[in-house]
């Protein structure tokens, strides 16, 4: 079986894909129950794998068919301590579907991949708290604390690095940032955003990104954008400036309504692909180091082929 891609490829050229949005597809288009919005009990049965590999193995296919890297999300976004306990799980159960869930991607890589694109195992680190307000911060050090346990059993599961997807506050990416450095684990740092371009917790993306980098001496290996409409941030990164060259991703909403929108809402929408995938191409002219490209709510595997057709 093959092991870990030391170095990552992806920090070295060439275009990568993700997948959409994993949550609201398996909610809203396929009809499957995530209390909590909680996927990663699916990768504790047969029936869950079985769903998540239908999922996954349309956009391991465009990127096969395309000669395009993967990066391969674990389902793990809300398996944290407080998540799982909301969901009847200790901490050992939760970290052992960790650890079962990068072994379901590495399967997923080894039967659905191709030798000759690289695959890349990402641990996917959520946040503690809601994903789309800051809710109750923790300091970096407590984040770190927090947040170590699971970084911890990604690694172990054999990840080849992980990323805090959908941070709301530079505190707790710092945290996690600094938590996977001390266990010599590769980290991406993804923030989101709100209308304004903004953080939730009301910070710049720019001064976001410079603070981490700075209290963290640059461990993060890049950033990305996700759970956010490009028309969100689009302003935001215009500047031009060299703090851009560190984001290496966008995962974006199809949507343009706000999360508090978003939360509420009872019916998925799906925007328009084609536009989207015209906004990606769009951003490559704004982000020159931007070679991972995929999708957050409702986002699917129509999204990504827009996307591809657009810009890759």
């Amino acid at each position: 079986m093959p092991g870990r891609l030391p170095p990552l490829p992806h920090l070295h050229g060439g275009n990568f894909l993700a997948d959409g949005g994993l949550e609201t597809t398996l909610v809203f288009l396929e009809g499957i129950d995530l209390p909590s919005f909680a996927a990663f009990p699916l990768v504790l049965t047969e029936a869950g794998r079985e769903t998540l590999a239908r999922y996954f193995t349309p956009y391991l296919a465009e990127a096969r068919n395309r000669s395009i890297g993967f990066v391969l999300d674990t389902p793990t976004w809300r398996a944290n301590p407080d998540w799982a306990e909301k969901l009847g799980f200790s901490l050992d159960d939760v970290l052992e579907a960790n650890r079962r869930a990068v072994s379901f991607a590495a399967r997923l890589r080894d039967e659905v991949g191709d030798p000759s694109i690289p695959i890349v195992l990402n641990g996917v680190v959520g946040p503690r708290g809601d994903g789309y307000v800051v809710g109750s911060a923790m300091t970096a050090e407590e984040a770190a604390r927090y947040h170590r346990p699971q970084i911890e059993a990604l690694w172990d599961g054999g990840a080849d690095m992980v990323s805090a997807v959908t941070m709301t506050y530079v505190e707790e990416a710092v945290g996690i940032a600094r938590a996977a450095s001390a266990l010599g684990v590769p980290v991406a740092l993804s923030f989101t955003v709100e209308t304004d371009g903004r953080l939730p917790s009301g910070q710049g993306l720019k001064a976001a990104i410079e603070e981490a980098d700075a209290a963290t001496g640059k461990t993060p290996t890049y950033y990305m954008i996700n759970c956010a409409h490009p028309d969100h941030f689009r302003d935001a990164i215009a500047s031009g400036e060299p703090w851009l060259d560190r984001i290496l991703g966008i995962r974006a909403n199809a949507s343009r309504k706000s999360h508090a929108e978003l939360d509420a809402s009872t019916e998925l929408d799906i925007g328009d692909p084609a536009e989207l995938g015209r906004q990606y191409r769009d951003l490559r002219s704004q982000l020159p180091k931007l070679r991972v490209f995929g999708g957050c709510c409702g986002t699917d595997h129509r999204h990504i082929m827009a996307i591809c057709e657009a810009c890759l």
